[in-house]
């Protein structure tokens, strides 16, 4: 079994060689005689714990301490202060700055090193909780994609029997939001909640959703439902996926001038991922063969998307998806409706 490792640090060679005499048995020890080199150890090796003096030349033991939790690279390492001062005001700042533990000096080598075996299990304790906890949450909401992206295929399939629409503008949003300077976070996240934009069309009559011909207004009334349907599907949840699924059902028909539906939001009032997905979505759907309609061919679907700039769409997403429209297109040969 791998020796855990212990960062000392102290100005004094005699009291470090101490608590190597004491703790050289268990663990492997590292050493610092100043607060400077400390921090460039504790960043390059990550120690298990640290036992750390106070009254040190230059960087005293407190700011150390500080400096540790304040860097997301140490700031999870037990610190164990060991010095000579002794008044209970010293002990208290030694925990408001961040220490497990805090042993006077002259030391005992018995309490030294049964505090170490309690902090070094108390801290492996913590490390596989968080292991755990971050596998059940990674369970979660691996389980909540795939409910998404279910449900998301098993609407497309009403009026699309191959299912690749949603795969393709989901696509075509992710590259839209990473052209747009979305980080690789937020991008994914609009990847995983397109799928969702038209669940909505669950509830709406096959007899309107695949009429051949066009639609009367009493039926174009009932289609313009599957927003508000889709909203109520997904519902209201804490989740961060499920509410911006919620979001894309409800307004990837909103429109930048404000002509849209179901809530007439113009602007930056239509929420972002909303406004991504509207341009994905138009462009694929044109493209594509429905029962009402022919497949557009790719230039004749490109004009109208510039065409729109300013009135369907965001002016800033048709710029965006002017540039990443060779990745666009590559995306649209790779999941053909015939796959």
């Amino acid at each position: 079994m791998k020796k855990q490792t212990i960062l000392i640090v102290d100005d004094s060679p005699v009291n470090i060689d101490i608590l190597k005499g004491i703790l050289g048995d268990e663990y492997n020890i590292k050493a610092a005689t100043n607060g400077e080199v400390a921090l460039k150890i504790a960043r390059k090796l990550r120690p298990d714990l640290i036992l750390l003096d106070i009254m040190m030349p230059g960087m005293d033991g407190y700011e150390v301490c500080s400096r540790l939790k304040a860097n997301i690279e140490t700031q999870n390492i037990p610190v164990i202060f060991i010095t000579a001062k002794d008044e209970p005001m010293d002990e208290t700042h030694g925990f408001e700055v961040g220490a497990v533990d805090y042993i006077t000096k002259p030391i005992s080598p018995p309490v030294v090193l049964a505090r170490v075996r309690t902090h070094l299990a108390l801290h492996d304790q913590k490390r596989e909780l968080e292991r755990l906890v971050k596998e059940r949450t990674k369970e979660l909401l691996d389980t909540q994609l795939e409910i998404i992206r279910r449900l998301g295929r098993a609407a497309e399939y009403r009026d699309d029997e191959t299912g690749m629409h949603v795969i393709r503008m989901s696509r075509y949003a992710y590259e839209i939001a990473l052209e747009i300077g979305l980080d690789e976070q937020d991008a994914e996240l609009i990847l995983n909640v397109a799928p969702m934009h038209d669940v909505g069309k669950i509830g709406i009559p096959d007899a309107i959703l695949l009429k051949p011909g066009k639609l009367t207004p009493e039926e174009w009334e009932i289609m313009k439902k599957h927003t508000e349907y889709g909203a109520r599907i997904i519902g209201e949840h804490p989740s961060k996926i499920l509410k911006a699924a919620r979001t894309v059902a409800l307004t990837h028909h909103e429109k930048w001038d404000g002509t849209g539906y179901p809530n007439g939001l113009a602007g930056e009032d239509i929420p972002l991922i909303g406004r991504i997905c509207a341009v994905a979505d138009v462009f694929d759907a044109l493209t594509s063969k429905r029962p009402y309609k022919e497949a557009w061919d790719i230039e004749r679907a490109v004009n109208l998307i510039l065409e729109e700039k300013g009135k369907h769409f965001d002016p800033k997403l048709v710029d965006a998806f002017e540039k990443v429209l060779p990745s666009i297109l590559k995306i649209k040969e790779q999941y053909p409706d015939s796959g």
